[in-house]
């Protein structure tokens, strides 16, 4: 019988309800969603199915225990008692980090010790030996202890998947791409959607957009810590991924229209999504927003985008004006529904027009409406 396990995965605010949607059709069981995390079980190979097709997860994480801790002793204790041989070898590096919220056990680097030493302690009974060099494969243990609850974990994916392997370069204020992926998905990106941003900035909006259309999984093209393990050398990752390659929809008939009035950002956009495999499907024009208007007025399309609302008062000035100016030309198109995240408080009054829906997310710690207009 396969091994079942349970995997974590943490998302950014907001975006909960559409990543548990996401682990629910990869085929996760007993979902469970809390604040900016999805718990889920499954076999082993959903490690490298959610690492590989999530695109609203910042990570993926191997979840071994879970359990009380209000004393350092507990804490030691219940660390020592988990399965680590399971995965880490006697040779293997087994780095600790991770966080602490409204708990007794506040002092995270007391914690990391802790974890650490009960962990050497348990290898010192399982291989029989006192000195562990940590020269092989990397298992980052990650914990997290809120309201004096600990959970225990090993992150599979090494860098976070937001970093998709298509945005090298991007400009001053990107969106992050699991956001993107979660704009998308709340404007209903089908494989026959027509979508347009006018402030494309990078172009990670237009790019998620044709991902999801395309059904290109948006880990297709980069590396996770996991594919190092020896529970995974039997080539899990590599099927999941040639599986993936298989499932693409190269004859969806999608199509992504961005512009920006600066030349650097149409430059980044068209680089980004050559690297990303969807430059066939969008097209990049040096443009004002002032100027936008849609290729055909009796299309139905999806304006996706994230304005600039700067910092400093000339920059939200600047913002401002250019949320007026969208409103008199975008807000007047019948045809379109439009998807607009900003932070700013009084965006619907300098737009113009009520949304629809608004729907809070966050832009990395800034916190935003998604603002909905059918």
């Amino acid at each position: 019988m396969e091994k079942i396990v349970t995997i974590a995965c943490p998302c950014l605010f907001g975006l909960e309800s559409v990543l548990s949607f996401e682990v629910k059709k990869l085929g996760g069981e007993n979902v469970v969603v809390t604040d900016g995390k999805v718990t889920f079980d499954g076999p082993l190979e959903m490690v490298a199915k959610a690492n590989i097709w999530l695109r609203t997860a910042e990570r993926v994480c191997l979840v071994l225990g879970s359990f009380p801790a209000r004393s350092f002793t507990e804490l030691f204790d219940q660390t020592a008692q988990l399965p680590w041989e399971e995965y880490i070898g006697r040779e293997d590096a087994f780095p600790v980090k991770g966080w602490s919220l409204n708990s007794q056990l506040h002092s995270v680097p007391d914690c990391q010790r802790i974890i650490k030493r009960a962990v050497v302690r348990r290898f010192e009974k399982v291989y029989g030996q006192t000195f562990f060099a940590e020269t092989g494969c990397v298992y980052q243990i990650q914990f997290s202890i809120h309201k004096d609850q600990a959970v225990l974990m090993l992150d599979t994916s090494g860098a976070p998947l937001h970093k998709r392997g298509y945005r090298a370069n991007s400009n001053e204020a990107p969106i992050k791409e699991t956001l993107a992926a979660g704009m998308a998905d709340l404007a209903r990106v089908h494989s026959d959607s027509i979508v347009y941003d006018p402030l494309c900035g990078s172009g990670t909006l237009v790019i998620e957009a044709a991902l999801k259309a395309l059904n290109i999984a948006p880990g297709i093209r980069r590396r996770f810590a996991a594919q190092q393990w020896k529970v995974f050398s039997d080539g899990t990752f590599e099927r999941v991924r040639r599986e993936a390659v298989s499932m693409v929809r190269k004859d969806a008939p999608f199509r992504g229209y961005a512009s920006d009035i600066d030349p650097q950002s149409v430059k980044l956009t068209i680089e980004n999504a050559a690297k990303a495999g969807v430059a066939s499907r969008i097209r990049v024009d040096e443009k004002d927003v002032a100027h936008f208007a849609p290729r055909d007025s009796q299309e139905r399309a999806i304006v996706l985008t994230n304005p600039p609302y700067g910092e400093r008062l000339l920059e939200i000035r600047q913002a401002e004006e250019i949320y007026r100016m969208m409103g008199e030309n975008i807000g007047t198109c019948d045809n379109l529904n439009c998807y607009i995240i900003s932070p700013h408080e009084e965006f619907e009054k300098l737009y113009g027009k009520t949304a629809n829906k608004r729907r809070k997310l966050y832009n990395g710690m800034i916190k935003c409406q998604l603002f909905m207009y059918y």
